[in-house]
């Protein structure tokens, strides 16, 4: 069971499984974010509290991004579309040896959509 929570520990992140890959991508928004991206099926992540974070949509408002009303982390980002069942987990509010032991994946997200590496 792996662990993520914000600064302020107001949101935490349950896992099933640590990332065995996390995704460092180069799109607008998750470059300034500074984040890495641990993709997951939303039946192994449970987020606590269920509600109460502030939420962010841009472009075609597909994905929600998720961030702490208190400290302002990014926690996690969800499918605007409940369907698809997938989800990102900010890996860097895993512990640093948590977050050492996964493969660093490069995506362009500005402008191919594919990995680089």
């Amino acid at each position: 069971m792996i662990e993520a929570f914000c600064h302020c520990g107001a949101v935490r992140l349950t896992i099933d499984n640590a990332p065995t890959e996390v995704t460092d991508c180069n799109c607008s928004i998750c470059r300034r974010y500074g984040v890495l991206w641990a993709y997951y099926p939303t039946t192994e992540v449970q987020v606590s509290p269920p509600v109460g974070t502030d939420i962010y949509r841009w472009g075609p408002r597909t994905t929600v991004f998720h961030r702490c009303a208190t400290c302002g982390c990014v926690t996690h980002w969800s499918a605007a579309d409940p369907a698809r069942r997938k989800m990102g987990v900010n890996a860097r509010l895993m512990e640093p040896q948590v977050l050492a032991k996964a493969r660093l994946r490069h995506l362009d997200g500005a402008v191919t959509d594919e990995y680089l590496d």
